[in-house]
């Protein structure tokens, strides 16, 4: 899951939404919401070994880019290939634009088409399905299969396609990105000759038989075991892309040098996850009583990122691997984004912070709780419903919510990592992290304050995206609850009195929703709660000459392993602007 169900765009962006071929001034324009951010990284400290690995994990990672633009689209790397070769200024605006997104649909506005000669909108269902498929075609073919099919039908690394009577069969990644990915699996194992770290050369040398073998089990336990001074994420994880069902997995690659003075001070908060766990405000009954293994946590800074990792609005965090039985047997691991994040707080959350709240709320916006809530968030996605029972049937929250089950397990993350950061303040003594958590009046009015600016910074996502839709629903449950108050000015402020009772109430409503399993109520509760209400929107409308995220310029990546022969997209440069 990503600290990263489609309606209209949550608020105007400097674009006319009609126009889907743009002029240069306008693509300009809409690239301007993702501000340039030269990423560098000192890379010094690691062993000859590490530093000659780490050129060939850039070169592989660089691989992923023009893999997962063929998972958003059949003909996606046959029109970049075409949109670069223009050199017109609309043609390096439009190429520029197509690269920040990866495909020629806008992120930030619904998915739609910003170039004519595309589909209108993004398929549902991506290219993982075929695009004239329906869910009912899927569905009912799924139930003719045998058990072990079906379970590849609904997992992870398939696709699905048509035969030559057009019938519904069958293909695995390992098949159908071949190519691919056996360049990126002999650039992992070179990585792993250079390596002298044993545990890295184990998940380079596990992951590259993986994207032979389609079997990601053995290397998803070694990625779990990780501990290296380069820490990397590399494979099909998160589901996002799949709008249909929520059951594929885009490929994505983040190649970071671990924080280890971080890493080491915020592993105190996960020896108290079972604790937290035993005091969710749930029924006891969905209470997990024997976490997984104690989950690894890594504070990281980005050297280099591709695929599902570096599209639209960038990552701030993830917790993975998304595979159940691999949670439930070896827990989850999360991973901070450090540099990543402190450039979205001082490029982005400050400046709307100082636009969304009162004047005497600005000077409560901190990076720490900033940065310890996206901690908790990642924490949360391993605690709460994991593995339920449906009509006597083992199954799992996402098996049951399909495509409304990112908003939602987003939006519990979110609101579980409130609630747990309350618990751990109000008992910040007895569980001895004085040291890494701060506690107090003082420390709690910067977390609920620095999280309402922060609810502004993921609302202008759009509702089309997972995190912007849980984002609105948990907005307006809170206000609803008296959380969250406007001001006359039209800023917001968080009431103190009610802000602790409104998170204890929507942390339970989302953690019965994914215990419950149940789709038809949890589709009712979120077409009354994601809704843009004219506050709000009035509010987001001042906003729009602030930008949305950033950009990374890979610039340590770019100096060490530069783009070559592995990388069939080449990156455009910045159009020059008038």
């Amino acid at each position: 899951m990503r600290t990263l169900a489609f309606l209209l765009c949550l608020f105007p962006l400097l674009m006319t939404a009609q126009n889907n071929n743009p002029n240069a001034e306008e693509l300009n324009k809409r690239a301007a919401q993702f501000v340039p951010t030269p990423i560098k990284v000192d890379t010094s400290k690691l062993s000859a070994g590490d530093q000659q690995a780490l050129v060939k994990l850039i070169a592989a990672a660089r691989i992923i880019d023009p893999l997962f633009m063929q998972q958003l689209w059949s003909k996606n790397l046959d029109t970049w290939n075409k949109v670069k070769k223009d050199q017109s200024s609309p043609g390096q605006a439009r190429s520029h634009y197509y690269w920040l997104n990866k495909m020629p649909w806008d992120s930030l506005d619904s998915l739609k088409a910003f170039m004519p000669d595309v589909p209108p909108r993004k398929p549902l269902g991506a290219n993982f399905y075929p695009e004239d498929m329906t869910k009912e075609e899927f569905e009912a073919w799924v139930k003719t299969l045998p058990e072990k099919e079906q379970q590849d039908a609904t997992g992870f690394f398939t696709v699905v396609r048509r035969d030559e009577n057009h019938k519904l069969k069958l293909v695995p990644f390992s098949e159908e990105y071949k190519a691919d990915l056996d360049k990126a699996g002999t650039l992992l194992r070179e990585a792993a000759r250079l390596t002298d770290n044993e545990t890295l050369k184990k998940f380079c040398e596990t992951r590259a038989a993986a994207f032979a073998s389609n079997s990601y089990y053995e290397s998803d336990v070694a990625w779990m075991d990780l501990d290296a001074p380069i820490d990397i994420t590399f494979g099909p994880y998160e589901t996002y892309n799949d709008e249909l069902f929520n059951y594929k997995a885009g490929f994505e690659t983040y190649i970071t040098l671990r924080d280890d003075a971080e890493s080491n001070k915020l592993k105190a908060f996960s020896a108290h996850l079972q604790e937290i766990e035993n005091n969710l405000p749930e029924d006891p009954q969905f209470r997990n009583p024997k976490l997984g293994a104690s989950a690894p946590i890594r504070v990281v800074n980005s050297v280099f990122s591709s695929g599902d990792g570096n599209h639209g609005v960038q990552t701030a965090a993830y917790n993975l691997p998304n595979d159940e039985k691999v949670v439930a047997e070896k827990g989850a691991k999360r991973v901070m984004l450090k540099n990543i994040q402190e450039a979205k707080f001082e490029k982005v959350l400050i400046p709307i912070s100082k636009r969304t709240l009162s004047k005497s709320a600005q000077s409560e916006v901190a990076f720490e709780p900033f940065f310890t809530h996206i901690l908790a968030h990642e924490l949360m996605h391993g605690l709460g419903p994991q593995q339920i029972t449906m009509g006597g049937k083992q199954t799992s929250p996402r098996q049951q919510l399909k495509d409304l089950y990112s908003s939602i397990e987003e939006a519990k993350a979110d609101a579980t990592g409130l609630f747990a950061l309350q618990y751990m303040m109000d008992h910040a003594k007895e569980m001895n992290l004085g040291s890494v958590l701060k506690s107090g009046d003082a420390a709690e009015k910067q977390l609920y304050t620095t999280y309402l600016a922060s609810t502004f910074r993921s609302l202008r996502f759009g509702i089309h995206e997972a995190h912007g839709k849980g984002m609105v629903f948990q907005f307006n449950f809170l206000v609803d609850h008296g959380g969250f108050t406007q001001n006359a000015d039209g800023t917001f402020s968080v009431n103190y009195a009610k802000i602790k009772a409104a998170v204890r109430e929507l942390t339970l409503t989302l953690l019965m929703l994914e215990a419950n399993g149940d789709y038809d109520a949890a589709k009712k509760m979120l077409d009354k709660l994601v809704v843009i209400r004219p506050g709000t929107q009035k509010l987001l409308d001042k906003l729009n000459d602030i930008p949305v995220d950033i950009e990374p310029q890979y610039v340590t990546a770019d100096e060490i392993s530069p783009a070559g022969i592995h990388m069939q997209p080449e990156r455009p440069k910045r159009p020059t602007r008038n």
